[in-house]
């Protein structure tokens, strides 16, 4: 019974947070539920009807970000009027880019539609919230059409392999995905980089993954549950957008991506590191992480 006991803790302790992310998000279903049958709303999802509900969705999970991560959202006048694609490192659950579209949201009253891995509209009781909430399957003629409609398009190059297997290394895990950069040239819109800080000390997944790696290459379905859930600091920055320029190759505008991808748009290495090292401790250490919080200088 103690030894049952102590392990049931231990997981708890290990998954509490993860665990309780996924009952918000799944109860912020139900309630759209309620919603739409109450109202008797029968508007396309992506409709203005929604956006007084979509509030309430951003100002909880924007009181949430502020509560547990003391999050920060910087370079937001980054971001283009019109159509644009935004590419982001994909931490091990991507809490930070729910903050980022929640604060978004509620500052400029702008919806970002969310390239999703197909395995998500898998998931039994959610697709009302991915309609609402705007996450597609990111097909290229999907993308062609949200830009052309004036939204702003969001991807993670690395996808779930990234948010699985990359660690506190901040490794990118691209492989030879480069569809979102002939997207952008097909659309003529820019591409803009986005980082958040510390994601990857907030949660983490085991060290232990060539089984589940294997798994996960034969499934492409993620196995690997996600730990952790400190509140430690995140803050996002959004970077100078990279312009479309008919002259540049798929592979060029990757490579630039790439460069400038964590924070800012640099044009060299060296610049790109020496960003980083400002913001970001390589490896990453939870303890500085934690520490962040009462940081009120650090910008």
């Amino acid at each position: 019974v103690i030894i049952a006991s102590l392990t049931i803790s231990a997981v708890l302790v290990f998954f509490i947070v993860p665990l309780t992310i996924v009952f918000f998000i799944y109860l912020t279903n139900i309630l759209l539920l309620i919603y739409q049958r109450n109202n008797e709303v029968k508007a396309d999802p992506l409709s203005d009807v929604w956006d007084s509900v979509r509030k309430t969705i951003a100002s909880f999970w924007d009181i949430y970000a502020r509560i547990w991560h003391g999050y920060e959202l910087h370079g937001v006048e980054n971001l283009p009027e019109g159509p644009g694609i935004l590419v982001y490192y994909h931490g091990a659950i991507p809490i930070d880019y729910l903050y980022f579209l929640s604060r978004l949201f509620l500052w400029k009253k702008r919806l970002c539609l969310s390239v999703a891995d197909h395995f998500v509209f898998r998931l039994p009781g959610l697709k009302l919230l991915l309609g609402v909430t705007g996450v597609i399957p990111g097909t290229r003629e999907e993308c062609l059409v949200a830009l052309k409609n004036g939204y702003l398009v969001s991807i993670s190059p690395g996808g779930v392999r990234e948010a699985l297997f990359s660690d506190e290394s901040y490794q990118l895990m691209w492989g030879n995905r480069k569809g979102f950069a002939q997207v952008a040239l097909e659309a003529k819109v820019p591409i803009i980089p986005m980082y958040t800080q510390n994601v990857r000390e907030g949660y983490r997944m085991f060290k232990e993954r060539r089984f589940f790696r294997q798994l996960y290459e034969s499934t492409r379905l993620p196995f690997t549950p996600p730990y952790g859930g400190l509140p430690v600091k995140f803050r996002t920055y959004i970077g100078k957008p990279i312009p479309y320029d008919p002259n540049i190759t798929t592979e060029e505008l990757v490579e630039k991506v790439c460069k400038g991808k964590f924070l800012f748009s640099f044009q060299t290495k060296t610049a790109v590191q020496a960003l980083i090292s400002k913001h970001q401790t390589i490896p990453g250490n939870i303890w500085k992480a934690l520490l962040e919080r009462f940081d009120k200088r650090r910008k």
